[in-house]
């Protein structure tokens, strides 16, 4: 396994494990995710990937280990030398510092996009409400979406959807942005349009990424380094193009070799 970034990293996660009844899904996982770094999370299905990405926010609690995001322990407080978990409410406010876009969009069918993109801000940080309508037309624009601002989810397409749901995470302004394969329930030819968005994210928003994903050539343009899943534990770690062109285990060669030709 690679080194861990030289900076301070924004994601610390140390030997967590995961547990669903009697089947354990995540074996003593190690990653440190520089600030600013794109990350992203390769492997077969069931491989742990997604659980993965839900502990990181809290949304599945650890059965073991712990998890930090700029530098405060998640989903659970310290008190001589104990854990003690958060309330929901305050696991919910932790939430804000992570965004987090998932496979299915997750808009609400009876708010039109800019709705959708500022209900949470107004409600939730308190933004006045202009404030969050010019943000708000400021990043659907950003997302190709400019023009749909009055229009429902069922009158767009599942890539502007998706592209909305990019935008509503983005309003919120985390440090940390998690993509759950948001690829994956789109027809191929919407997948474009979103993996584009993803790279303007990563180029220019200077976030924190880790994305989930099954797109390669995404992988090899965007991430600082890939990390390879299988089994419920991490095989390998390291940059993009030395993971994906030279990977030194045999379990990441034959996933590739299946993915790639």
């Amino acid at each position: 396994m690679s080194a861990p970034p030289a900076t301070a990293p924004m994601v610390s996660i140390r030997g967590v494990e995961k547990v669903f009844g009697a089947s354990q899904v995540l074996f003593d996982i190690n990653l440190d995710v520089a600030a600013g770094e794109t990350v992203c999370l390769i492997g077969p299905s069931g491989a742990g990937k997604s659980t993965l990405l839900r502990c990181v926010n809290h949304l599945e609690k650890i059965t073991r280990g712990s998890i930090r995001v700029d530098g405060s322990l998640v989903g659970y407080r310290e008190h001589q030398g104990k854990l003690y978990e958060l309330r929901e409410s305050e696991a919910a406010r932790q939430r804000l510092v992570t965004g987090m876009v998932f496979q299915q969009f997750n808009l609400f069918q009876h708010m039109t996009a800019i709705e959708n993109v500022t209900f949470a801000a107004i409600r939730v940080l308190g933004l006045p409400k202009a404030e969050a309508m010019a943000r708000g037309r400021e990043l659907l624009e950003r997302v190709g979406l400019g023009d749909k601002l009055g229009s429902y989810p069922s009158q767009l397409s599942g890539g502007q959807q998706q592209r909305v749901a990019i935008a509503r995470a983005m309003q919120m302004r985390p440090k940390v942005m998690l993509f759950d394969e948001p690829t994956s329930a789109l027809d191929p030819e919407l997948v474009g349009d979103v993996l584009e968005v993803m790279r303007d994210v990563a180029r220019t928003s200077g976030m924190t990424l880790m994305v989930v994903t099954h797109e390669m050539g995404f992988a090899r343009e965007v991430a600082d380094r890939v990390v390879f899943m299988a089994d419920g534990r991490i095989v390998e770690v390291g940059g993009a193009r030395e993971v994906l062109d030279s990977p030194r285990h045999e379990r990441t060669r034959d996933f590739l070799a299946a993915v790639l030709r």
